[in-house]
């Protein structure tokens, strides 16, 4: 059954951030539930029992419990299709889940949370190390997503005039992407992609530094 939903959520996990920025692309309200996973919140009881992956974001709407950003996006983009978030046509749909699958699939799960303490903790990476490593991965993701925008035809957004999927994941990393330094050079449509969606007012409501766990 549906109901208000809710969103278990850490300010800083960017695939927490592709699900606020969906949900308000979409303008749909919802209780936003802080989990602190640098903290280790995500493991405790509260949320284990939730979460069978134990990871944010988690969504729950009415009685159902949804876990991953990519599959929580597209319930809600069939569930709620105005505005839509994936193309009409299956061709156009295939370039925007591979764009957001570049971020999603390839680039983030290098980079995230637990690669980064695993990294450090039993493999004894300095800190110089594990920040080159992030780096390297993240430059290596963002190069192949602007090979795949320079393929297509010009366009405002990743694809087309209004955002998509692939948006929604693209702006999460380029956040995380600058809190480490990384390069962006050579990079004009992807770089371009990103300011124009940091002047949508759903992009700038769903950012870290507006979520009410945001820790400088």
């Amino acid at each position: 059954m549906l109901g208000f939903m809710k969103l278990h959520n850490y300010f800083r996990s960017s695939a927490s951030f592709r699900v606020r920025i969906a949900l308000a692309l979409k303008q749909l309200p919802y209780e936003y539930v802080a989990v602190h996973i640098a903290r280790g919140d995500h493991k405790l009881p509260a949320f284990s029992e939730l979460s069978a992956d134990q990871l944010v974001p988690l969504l729950e709407d009415g009685d159902i419990r949804l876990s991953q950003s990519m599959a929580i996006i597209e319930y809600l983009d069939e569930t709620h299709p105005s505005p839509a978030l994936l193309p009409a046509d299956a061709l156009g749909r295939a370039r925007v889940r591979a764009l957001a699958q570049c971020i999603a699939c390839e680039t983030h799960p290098l980079n995230n949370l637990r690669v980064l303490k695993y990294l450090v903790r039993e493999l004894k990476a300095d800190e110089e190390t594990k920040n080159t490593w992030y780096r390297h991965w993240v430059r290596e993701g963002l190069l192949s997503f602007e090979r795949q925008l320079a393929q297509q035809p010009p366009a405002r957004y990743c694809w087309g005039d209004t955002p998509t999927l692939a948006d929604c994941c693209l702006v999460p990393q380029i956040f995380n992407g600058q809190r480490f330094n990384c390069d962006f050079s050579g990079l004009p449509r992807t770089m371009a992609v990103f300011d124009a969606c940091m002047q949508l007012g759903a992009f700038q409501q769903a950012q870290p530094s507006a979520c009410p766990d945001f820790e400088a």
